[in-house]
């Protein structure tokens, strides 16, 4: 019964702040660190890793399309050399300042659109995998469970960690309801905690249908940058650590 909470962090940039990183990094186990292509810069990205060294977290890198005015959040088209190049770019950056501060990263997940794009695109999704194998073959793949990603992930022979969103809503096909439609973004620490539950419970996905898709989860993701996102993710603790679930850093998570 153990389980790692991961939530993407490091997204301010400049004299533009989002979410509260600190906070969360008391209750999380993994940190998704942006690395300068949807969100934070270099002294953000060094900042944050060291908060979360000091708070025992396990840091990874979220790279994402160049697509900083859009958060990384549109979709794009890019050669796979031009991607793969971009990818090893922000890992390897960030993997850079986590020796600066006399650590390693311990995963990497994808951000917004690459990520979903990726989960639903094979060819896309096996040169995500290529290029975090280029930089350290060590990395955990952070993937969404039952995408595209975690099986490139698998093809690539890394280790992958199946993920399930806390606080968004599934389709009947696993994947995430699109933030455009009501109800893809689930609200009120109550009902992050019952959706958690239910899958838990379900050993699987749980559409908003009530479908269930059988899947590990190794870890859950709990969005920073959504109103009351650090009471969620404290609450969503409290409740697993009730019902016996111990929350571990994500490369204890993959261990039997």
């Amino acid at each position: 019964m153990k389980i790692n909470l991961n939530a993407d962090l490091g997204e301010s940039f400049g004299a533009w702040t989002m979410g509260d990183d600190e906070a969360l990094l008391q209750v999380v186990g993994a940190a998704n660190i942006a690395c300068g292509f949807h969100a934070g810069d270099p002294l953000v990205m060094r900042r944050t890793i060291r908060t979360a060294v000091a708070a025992g977290v396990g840091p990874g890198a979220h790279p994402a399309y160049p697509d900083l005015q859009g958060f990384g959040r549109r979709p794009m088209q890019m050669a796979p050399a031009e991607l793969e190049a971009a990818i090893i770019y922000q890992v390897g950056a960030l993997a850079g300042i986590a020796a600066a501060e006399g650590t390693r990263l311990v995963h990497v997940k994808p951000h917004g659109a690459l990520s979903n794009q990726s989960c639903e695109d094979d060819a896309l999704a096996d040169v995500v995998a290529r290029a975090v194998r280029a930089v350290d073959r060590d990395l955990i793949l952070l993937a969404p469970a039952l995408s595209a990603l975690e099986r490139a992930g698998r093809r690539a022979g890394l280790r992958v960690a199946c993920e399930a969103y806390a606080d968004r809503a599934y389709t009947d096909a696993g994947m995430l309801v699109p933030r455009r439609e009501p109800g893809a973004v689930l609200h009120g620490a109550d009902t992050v905690v019952a959706h958690v539950r239910r899958m838990l419970e379900a050993g699987g996905l749980v559409s908003r249908s009530g479908k269930v898709l059988p899947t590990p989860m190794h870890s859950l993701c709990v969005h920073g940058d959504t109103p009351g996102a650090v009471e969620h993710a404290r609450h969503l603790r409290a409740a697993l650590e009730a019902d016996g679930w111990r929350m571990v850093r994500l490369d204890e998570a993959l261990k039997d």
